[in-house]
């Protein structure tokens, strides 16, 4: 049988406060317009003096009736101000007696600074009090200590009202501000934690792409010489040449996935237990973005690129311009991986049998990095295309993951058909000069 939950004495106050009529009056509403009626009949019973109207019926009834704006004070706060210092005025007028504003105002006065209108809830009680000090103090003749001493505690009554209204008002502005900078700090904590993922994704998106399509295309022309000599016995030493190639290129492969599949499981590991709290959604590794953790990949290992493209039949010539100088990791990871990837365009679309160059010339500041072909390239890439355009050869994104390399550290990658036939690829990559320290050789190639 289930249980049936019955609301508590709070509880049910609290549910039943909450529900309002069509003009928004609650039960607290008529609670407290009964209590300052209840506080206004007593200043019409004491409230006698000079010139006053008698004690009677019609002077309950007014005194009633001024406070009956007050039940519509959630909807109308500044009207019911406004209208309860009008009857007050009238009631001077019509059926005087002497009554403080006090009890009548405190309320409309409180939610008037709530609500905002602090200048008219300074200015109303203000006009009351000067106005009652010249019309009592001219009918009675009483000093101005008298006068003080009987009006001080109606006049501190109305300060504490529009001062209690204030604090509250700035205390909801304080917590309204609060909220809302600390929903942007959410919302920006979130935004940066699924930046960090999409940076990230992308990095091991490139990095798959570079070490799968260069080393895919070496095995592939190899594979295919080694058909080609099959049949042939006296060139068994070719034929053993390229099959070592092609087992050298395999585990070269599958070393550095391994290292980049690696980063990616840490990288998920970290983020599903600190990304939905705002905390970083880098790799758990501690690796630098844009960097392989799993080896140094770097242009020191130009030579071994080499040595794989002329087993693959593309003669390629490095040339060194300049005083070398260590490069940064960001930088020097983002050159060989450049040059690899425009050595994979070589080896796919010049083919065999072509010459590529590659020329690292050292400037103050950077390294400009160019890699020419003689082949007969894609016809289909137009001159003058750039990395951000999207144009790669063969319709792939090689190109287009050479400029997202380059932005990240700063540089620029152009490549373009050469007018004589082949096609040239030219990057630079800026140098922070505070991470590069003077190597004074390059490794000889």
């Amino acid at each position: 049988m289930d249980r049936v939950r019955v609301p508590n004495g709070a509880a049910r106050l609290r549910s039943a406060a909450a529900v309002r009529g069509p003009l928004g009056i609650g039960l607290a509403d008529v609670t407290l317009t009964a209590a300052v009626i209840t506080a206004i009949e007593l200043s019409v019973v004491v409230g006698g003096g000079y010139g006053a109207q008698p004690l009677n019926a019609e002077a309950y009834l007014l005194g009633a009736l001024l406070a009956t704006p007050i039940l519509l004070r959630r909807r109308w706060p500044f009207q019911v101000l406004l209208a309860c210092s009008a009857l007050m005025f009238l009631y001077y007028m019509v059926d005087r007696r002497n009554i403080s504003p006090a009890p009548l105002l405190c309320v409309p006065l409180f939610d008037a600074a709530v609500a905002g209108y602090l200048a008219w809830a300074i200015a109303i009680p203000v006009f009351f009090m000067a106005t009652g000090l010249v019309v009592v103090g001219a009918s009675t003749a009483e000093s101005f200590v008298t006068l003080a001493n009987n009006f001080l505690p109606s006049i501190v009554i109305l300060i504490l009202a529009v001062m209690l209204g204030e604090v509250v008002r700035s205390r909801r502005a304080l917590a309204t501000e609060t909220a809302h900078r600390l929903h942007l700090a959410e919302e920006e904590r979130e935004a940066e934690a699924a930046r960090r993922v999409a940076e990230e994704r992308l990095r091991i998106a490139r990095e798959l792409h570079d070490t799968v399509a260069h080393s895919m295309a070496t095995i592939t022309v190899q594979a295919a010489s080694a058909l080609h000599m099959i049949d042939a016995v006296d060139r068994k030493n070719d034929l053993r040449q390229a099959l070592t190639a092609i087992r050298a290129t395999s585990k070269d492969t599958l070393t550095e996935m391994r290292g980049t599949l690696g980063q990616l499981r840490h990288a998920d590991a970290g983020l599903g237990t600190g990304a939905g709290r705002g905390t970083d959604a880098g790799p758990a590794t501690g690796a630098r973005p844009g960097m392989d953790s799993s080896r140094d990949v770097g242009i020191g290992r130009l030579p071994a690129l080499r040595e794989a493209l002329a087993a693959a039949g593309v003669t390629v010539d490095l040339q060194v311009e300049g005083d070398p100088a260590a490069l940064p990791p960001p930088v020097d990871h983002a050159a060989y991986r450049i040059v690899q990837e425009s050595l994979t365009n070589v080896l796919k679309h010049a083919g065999p049998g072509s010459t590529a160059t590659v020329r690292l010339r050292y400037q103050p500041g950077a390294v400009d990095i160019t890699v020419a072909d003689d082949g007969a390239g894609n016809p289909a890439v137009p001159p003058g295309g750039t990395a951000g355009d999207g144009v790669a050869r063969g319709g792939g994104h090689g190109i287009t993951g050479m400029g997202e390399r380059a932005a990240a550290v700063g540089g620029t990658v152009r490549a373009a058909p050469r007018p004589g036939g082949g096609f040239e690829v030219t990057a630079t990559l800026p140098l922070d000069s505070a991470l590069c320290v003077d190597r004074g050789e390059l490794p000889t190639v």
